[in-house]
């Protein structure tokens, strides 16, 4: 048992290690434009990268952020298993939310709470793009559409059958909503940006 734990604890370390990853910051970097975190927001997610103009960039953040959660799930789950892979997702989720190399400021968590889901159970992250793409398309609120379909996921993962991952997914969804709470002001005030808006 005590091998176990200190292999779960082992899984949540490296987890962290890979979410904390700042590929935002870096990409924006080595492309020579300006600093993430004198922008915006000042995060190191997709949604902030997009505020330099370049789409480009912002998508090869969006796809690295995501990637970072699947791999490390996989490896974890393939070298020594489910619960391992549940770490780790935990522990990518805190490190980009929380990077040590930055102080502890990240991105808001929407791509890698992707990645983790896809690395862990891949209809659900199916049905969470479906979901942002629906609610998007149709309020053109970018943040909501994160916010709606993060709230759906551990219901449908609960309603499934899937327990143990049903509330690891809440915990996640939880923090996901926490980092938005500035977003949510926004929208209950009516001034949050839309998407394809300037500003």
């Amino acid at each position: 048992m005590t091998i176990y734990l200190l292999m779960l604890f082992i899984a949540l370390i490296w987890g962290y290690a890979f979410g904390s990853i700042p590929f935002g910051l870096l990409i924006t970097q080595l492309a020579g434009t300006k600093d993430l975190r004198s922008i915006g927001s000042g995060n190191i997610g997709a949604t902030n990268v997009l505020r330099t103009g370049r789409k480009d960039l912002a998508a090869a953040t969006l796809l690295l952020d995501m990637l970072k959660g699947t791999v490390i799930v996989a490896l974890a789950g393939y070298y020594v298993g489910r619960d391992a892979a549940m770490a780790a997702a935990l522990g990518a989720f805190l490190g980009h939310l929380f990077p040590v190399w930055l102080k502890f400021k990240g991105g808001k968590g929407v791509a890698v709470y992707i990645g983790v889901l896809l690395g862990l159970f891949w209809p659900a992250a199916l049905a969470f793009c479906v979901i942002w793409l629906g609610v998007a398309f149709v309020t053109r609120y970018s943040s909501l559409a994160a916010l709606v379909a993060s709230a759906v996921v551990p219901v449908m993962l609960l309603w499934s059958g899937y327990l143990p991952l049903a509330a690891l997914f809440a915990i996640l969804s939880a923090m996901l909503w926490y980092m938005h709470r500035a977003n949510i002001q926004r929208l209950r005030d009516g001034t949050e940006g839309k998407i394809g808006s300037k500003g």
